[in-house]
């Protein structure tokens, strides 16, 4: 679930301004480009969603085309999983080292299944890929299959070079990130239990922010992810005629209870990742929001600077736990008084909160024993990753080599993503994609989502550059 680097795209809307850039005229694709592009075309057209039963599609497809590069059965192992009924797979893939140095193997994740799409509601056909107007337009074209392909390529690039590297690679690839992580968590189970990795390197978040006139600002790490959990709050009530209506009804008790948790704010959190975050990305924000980036990072308890801060959607989120109602559903009948009802909010925890702790806030704000608190998720709490020194030094070469001298900038992601299973499990996890992308052009999830043509053709020697630093 690739996710929006949101404060950054915030000071790209605010540096810059214009209409999507249309990439140039190309040359026709190298060798190289031509296998990616295929790729990519094809498994878009598989339709990875909930309830389609197509991952196992898309395994076969890419297990044909690692084959076909020249590698074993024996480093290809595909598994099954039963995801709420339905038949997943997942896809683990090793990169054998030629002449091994005794260093750990590194794991690179991503994910082949996405959110569905309705192709009534798009503009253009969501599971075919559609060049236009200087963009690939289709369902997955950056969450993640833009990672399923960079990575798989780069495997096939490096595979037919003969390339031999000094430690293990292993592809990861899940098939229900986007729903219930059932193939994420046990694939996590498995590496920490054989690979047990040095470290691990997602494709699904971070990656290059641009300004809308397409100038870099940062390369964006993901170091952190707040817990994601989803409660229901229920009141029940005897009901009874909606003519005669009593003292205590069900949807006022809820309306009251969801109010209180609109009015609260959790305490604020910082910090030093968040606040370097904040401080760095405060030099190259104007005006009042920019201020109180920089004036939070000196001083985390500056209350004007909080003030802005939780005003801006695009902040709120990296000061603390936030909890917001996403849900209702009450009464059964119009001339009946509500014998239920129930709302579901969803939190997004500060690491180090947890969900039993944030349960436990919202019951106090509530104030009221009526209302019947449930968690929903099945929740993974995970601490902040130190970007591992040798991950940093090769992300600088392979930085420099297309933005030489870009800031690389860590940050704790507000969504979540597979990375989050492997930190519980104590691997430092950094979330490194080489996408780049403008804020107007974050539409993961949504309709008509898309990659710039550019940017698909200027991340192929992503991965590429950075595992021949990393395995040389």
């Amino acid at each position: 679930m690739t996710k929006a680097f949101t404060a950054l795209a915030l000071a790209a809307t605010l540096l810059a301004s214009g209409g999507a850039a249309h990439a140039a005229d190309r040359a026709p694709p190298t060798a190289d480009q031509q296998v990616a592009l295929d790729i990519y075309r094809d498994i878009i057209a598989i339709r990875t969603a909930r309830g389609q039963a197509k991952t196992p599609e898309m395994v076969a497809y890419l297990v044909s085309r690692l084959k076909q590069a020249g590698f074993a059965d024996a480093d290809i192992m595909v598994s099954d999983y039963d995801s709420a009924g339905e038949r997943v797979q997942g896809l683990i893939v090793r990169y054998a080292a030629a002449k091994p140095d005794g260093r750990k193997p590194i794991v690179l994740l991503a994910h082949m299944d996405v959110v569905d799409a309705l192709e009534q509601d798009w503009v253009l056909p969501p599971f075919t890929l559609t060049e236009k107007d200087g963009y690939f337009f289709g369902r997955g074209t950056t969450d993640n299959k833009y990672g399923v392909t960079n990575l798989t390529q780069t495997f096939i690039r490096l595979k037919k070079e003969g390339w031999k590297p000094t430690r293990d690679l292993y592809l990861v690839f899940s098939g229900d990130e986007e729903t219930g992580m059932i193939s994420t968590r046990a694939q996590a189970d498995y590496v920490a239990s054989k690979i047990d990795p040095a470290y691990v390197l997602n494709s699904d978040a971070g990656g290059i922010t641009l300004a809308s006139d397409n100038r870099p600002l940062a390369m964006a790490v993901q170091a952190a992810e707040k817990t994601f959990a989803t409660f229901e709050m229920t009141v029940t009530n005897p009901g009874g005629h909606s003519s005669r209506p009593r003292s205590d009804n069900a949807i006022y008790e809820l309306s009251d209870a969801l109010q209180k948790i609109a009015a609260y704010r959790f305490p604020v959190q910082a910090t030093p990742l968040t606040r370097s975050f904040l401080g760095a990305l405060g030099q190259i924000t104007p005006g009042e929001v920019g201020a109180a980036m920089r004036a939070f990072s000196a001083n985390p308890a500056d209350e004007a600077a909080i003030a802005v801060l939780r005003a801006n959607p695009e902040t709120v989120g990296t000061l603390g736990t936030t909890c917001v109602a996403t849900m209702l559903k009450a009464g059964h009948a119009e001339n009946a008084l509500p014998q239920s009802a129930t709302a579901t909010v969803n939190c997004r925890i500060f690491p180090g909160v947890g969900a039993a702790a944030t349960e436990a806030t919202l019951r106090k704000v509530v104030a009221n024993d009526a209302v019947q608190f449930k968690l929903l998720t099945d929740v993974t709490e995970s601490p902040e990753s130190a970007v591992p020194t040798e991950v940093m030094a090769a992300l600088r070469k392979t930085i420099d080599a297309r933005y030489p001298g870009l800031p690389i900038q860590p940050y704790m992601e507000s969504g979540g993503t597979d990375g989050m299973h492997y930190r519980a499990r104590g691997y430092q996890t950094v979330a490194i994609s080489g996408a780049a992308s403008r804020p107007e052009d974050m539409y993961a999830h949504g309709l008509n989502e898309r990659l710039s043509v550019d940017a698909f053709d200027g991340g192929l020697d992503h991965w590429y550059r950075l595992l021949k630093e990393l395995a040389r």
